[in-house]
């Protein structure tokens, strides 16, 4: 049987997810330092960036609903280029925030950035399940997040160099015109990757369009109550909670360990490589088949890591800059933990996919995608709330990352018990099938 992993279709969807991810988070990558030490640090308070973080992940959970029906409506295909092609604007607006010095127009391009991944997101991931066969479902997440990690550490390794570039810590001029020249140049490959997608039906061409987001949210949840469909859903967004948290404290290793910016950009992508390896791992591990038996491993794994992270004093090797942050127990407890992170999501991702209807799953993977940015602004909000208590180390943090890690791991687990999710229950085996994920009817309501 001959794979769809390397056929133009997918090639090309993984090519424009990967400048769709490198454009987000150059932006809120510069965004972050900047309200953390650099052109506007102070101007939103302690933890500002938890502020940078809720106007990253509002528009998600507002316009997820209604981009789970343009994708269901439309072709994904056709959705994809609409978004391409609004990002190129909104590069522009980006970097004009930038070269006059406005924090709130930047803000406010941060936001339309948003609002367009955000009808990218049901397109995306509802693209997969026609571009590949079930099959090869868990290698494709697996390529689609390695690949998606590896363009989270360029954007951020780029968002260090062009913070320094634009706002040099010595206090020195800064090149006020390189955000816009980067993000814009970033918005047209992403534009020209996406034209080479394969033509795709849409998935209910007479589909009602519902005008309340929320209606889709509560029947798509709903439905997904009929099974343990739900719970993989809440276990697949509760891991961003986690992921919130810790890609707030990374940044702040500046002050912790006295870095740079481009030195604290290499943690950031100690931890992309970590998650994109350690989920193409799982999915070599998942082969032909889903397998949720690495979730309560990956789990084990984040909860052990961010203990090290907030336990463990962070220290520098004596060594070159770069290599020394790289070489650091801090990067080798960020590596496990990204790497463990990855067997923890990918069968998480793949289930959603699998389970979800044909005819439903952009409604279905858009609720999904606005439950993970509910929980992402749940962690901006805790960052924000918390942050003053930690003082000049917010790297304690970590370690309340492991405890709602372990927290979340087992109430989920003990939820998806008898579906083979935990080690020697009832349903053994390896591979997933729907009838296992079903609700039984003994199974007390809650």
């Amino acid at each position: 049987m001959q794979s769809n992993l390397f056929k133009q279709g997918f090639l090309s969807l993984v090519a424009s997810q990967f400048f769709g991810a490198m454009n987000d988070n150059v932006l809120k990558g510069v965004l972050t330092f900047m309200v953390i030490d650099g052109a506007w640090a102070g101007q939103l308070g302690d933890g500002g960036q938890g502020i940078v973080g809720i106007c990253f992940t509002i528009p998600f959970i507002l316009l997820s609903g209604y981009a789970g029906q343009i994708a269901d409506r439309f072709s994904k295909r056709t959705v994809t280029m609409w978004v391409k092609i609004a990002e190129i604007p909104i590069a522009i607006v980006a970097g004009v925030g930038f070269f006059t010095g406005n924090l709130w127009l930047t803000l406010f391009a941060l936001v339309a950035l948003t609002c367009q991944s955000s009808f990218f997101g049901p397109a995306k991931y509802g693209m997969i399940p026609e571009l590949v066969k079930d099959s090869d479902l868990s290698r494709a997440n697996g390529t689609i997040n390695m690949m998606t990690n590896v363009a989270v550490i360029v954007g951020t390794l780029l968002a260090g160099m062009v913070a320094d570039w634009y706002s040099p810590q010595d206090g020195s001029p800064g090149m006020l015109w390189v955000p816009i020249i980067v993000m814009g140049i970033i918005a047209v490959n992403g534009l020209f990757a996406a034209w080479f997608l394969t033509p795709l039906q849409p998935g209910d061409r007479n589909l009602k369009f519902d005008y309340n987001p929320f209606t889709t949210y509560i029947s798509a949840i709903r439905e997904m109550a009929k099974t343990r469909l739900l719970m993989v859903m809440m276990a697949w967004g509760y891991f961003y909670l986690l992921a919130g948290i810790a890609l707030f404290i990374v940044p702040e290793y500046t002050v912790v360990l006295g870095i740079n910016r481009s030195e604290a950009s290499v943690l950031m992508g100690v931890l992309g490589v970590a998650i994109g390896v350690g989920c193409a791992v799982a999915g070599l591990i998942s082969g032909h088949r889903i397998e949720p038996r690495l979730i309560p491993i990956g789990a084990a794994g984040l909860v052990l890591f961010f203990a090290l992270l907030g336990l463990v004093p962070p220290s520098l090797p004596d060594m070159a800059p770069m290599v020394r942050v790289a070489c650091s127990n801090v990067a080798f407890f960020i590596l496990g933990a990204g790497f463990f992170a990855g067997f923890y999501i990918i069968p998480l991702q793949a289930l959603l996919q699998k389970l979800s209807p044909d005819d439903e799953r952009g409604r279905f993977l858009g609720t999904a995608n606005a439950v993970s940015f509910a929980f992402l602004t749940v962690a901006a909000l805790f960052y924000w709330a918390v942050r003053p208590l930690f003082g000049d180390e917010p790297q304690n943090i970590f370690w309340v990352s492991s405890l709602l890690m372990a927290a979340g791991a087992a109430f989920f687990l003990w939820k998806l018990r008898g579906t083979g999710l935990v080690i020697g229950s009832k349903s053994g085996s390896a591979a997933v099938s729907e009838t296992a994920l079903r609700t039984e009817e003994t199974d007390s309501p809650g």
